[in-house]
């Protein structure tokens, strides 16, 4: 009855649209009055879900991608990406893909690369002659590369619930997130070319230079940021530290567009946005301690394994569960309810700790563009003035194209292991 109770709660609360963390907490109060618990329960199983070191990069990366954002780099990285791209049919397709790549290995969030980069790219579009649905799709689509490179903040919240290397995580995320860049890219080429949509002039290899040269100082966070885990110089908090002061005294000092007096503000919005990620870790820990308290992991384990014991098959039902989850349930949350219960049936059937951290990531982002709770389809819907329902149409090849992604990934462990075990060892 109360375990009952606990479900009924979440889902009910979910679909009334409920934020994802007031559900949780909801569902998991609910169930401890109901169990005649002491309510001291809650604060106490929360401060054990965000007390774990590894979080605390967590607000130094938010910090560091939004002053790098303040400081100019979203310009940048947009004339950069034009310049490699944008002279092919549909290169400023192509060009949004490049530059989400780009961004999303700054800022390390999907949401922040549409609201960032859409700001810009989707009105481009939309001048340029290409169709407002289809510019929202590949911007939100698109957006979906960067949570999988470095700095990524689900690799961080998987590294705090399963004890893995942060910089392992990152590495491992890397080769995927190339592979989702180029099969969106080719699928932007293929819709181009049946449409007859646009291509911009060729600007020559001195505006490319010039352009790398201008977008040099921020995408060079990110070899700073993978050097210093590589090195063992610093631990991943202590490199998120060094990617904020990097990002100051490149916004303020060197691209010199950074204002000294939004710093504070910047800070607090950093603050807030961090927030709200770390409480969601904490009401998700007592909502997951509540389900291992009921042995629900165990059952899942046993349910899965009563079915087919095949690492094949165990990969195809993990992967359509994820797929499921990720369109009606936010990210984080969604990792850390699900995540250790399902490494556990992985481990069991063979399936390596980091392959799964990796393929289980990449289900989840590309959950952002799934309806109904698509976040960054919805941002993306905003910018571009677009009704959902035809960008959700629009967007189905991309989706397509990543999820063709995620099965090679899923079944070629080397695509996820092969970079972090080249250059860190295991």
């Amino acid at each position: 009855m109360d375990l009952f109770l606990l479900l009924t709660t979440f889902i009910v609360t979910l679909a009334l649209g409920v934020p994802v963390a007031v559900c949780l907490g909801l569902a998991s109060l609910a169930y401890i009055l109901s169990a005649g618990l002491p309510v001291v329960i809650i604060p106490q199983r929360m401060y054990a879900g965000m007390d774990v070191f590894v979080l605390l990069c967590i607000p130094g990366f938010i910090l560091a991608g939004n002053l790098m954002n303040f400081g100019g780099i979203t310009e940048r990285i947009i004339r950069l990406a034009n310049a490699m791209v944008g002279w092919m049919r549909g290169g400023l397709a192509m060009a949004n893909v490049a530059d989400s790549m780009m961004f999303g290995g700054v800022s390390g969030t999907a949401v922040a690369d549409v609201a960032a980069t859409g700001g810009v790219m989707i009105p481009g579009m939309k001048k340029s002659g290409y169709p407002g649905d289809f510019a929202a799709a590949i911007t939100a689509a698109s957006a979906t590369v960067g949570p999988m490179l470095p700095p990524s903040v689900p690799m961080i919240i998987v590294g705090a619930l399963s004890g893995i290397s942060v910089g392992q995580l990152f590495l491992a995320g890397a080769v995927p997130g190339v592979l989702m860049g180029i099969g969106m890219a080719i699928t932007c080429y293929i819709l181009a070319v049946r449409r007859n949509y646009p291509r911009q002039q060729w600007q020559g290899f001195g505006e490319l230079i010039a352009a790398f040269l201008a977008a040099f100082w921020a995408l060079a966070m990110t070899g700073l940021i993978i050097s210093g885990l590589l090195t063992g110089i610093a631990t991943p908090t202590e490199t998120a530290i060094v990617a904020c002061l990097y990002a100051f005294v490149v916004g303020a000092f060197v691209y010199r567009e950074l204002p000294i007096r939004a710093v504070p503000r910047i800070v607090v919005n950093s603050a807030i946005s961090s927030a709200g990620i770390l409480a969601l870790v904490g009401f998700a820990n007592v909502f997951g301690s509540i389900l291992a308290s009921e042995r629900i992991p165990q059952m899942l384990v046993s349910s899965v394994l009563a079915i087919t014991d095949n690492p094949i098959l165990v990969i195809l039902l993990i992967n359509v569960l994820l797929l499921c989850i990720g369109m009606f349930m936010e990210t984080i949350a969604a990792l850390i309810i699900l995540f250790v219960p399902l490494l556990g049936l992985a481990t069991s059937v063979g399936i390596e700790p980091l392959h799964f951290a990796t393929f289980a990531v990449l289900n989840l982002m590309i959950g952002l563009t799934t309806p109904p709770v698509g976040v960054c389809l919805f941002v993306a819907c905003n910018i571009a003035r677009e009704p959902l329902a035809k960008v959700i149409s629009a967007v189905i090849p991309f989706l397509i194209s990543n999820i063709v992604v995620l099965l090679l990934v899923s079944y070629y462990p080397p695509f996820a292991t092969w970079l972090p075990t080249t250059l860190m060892g295991n």
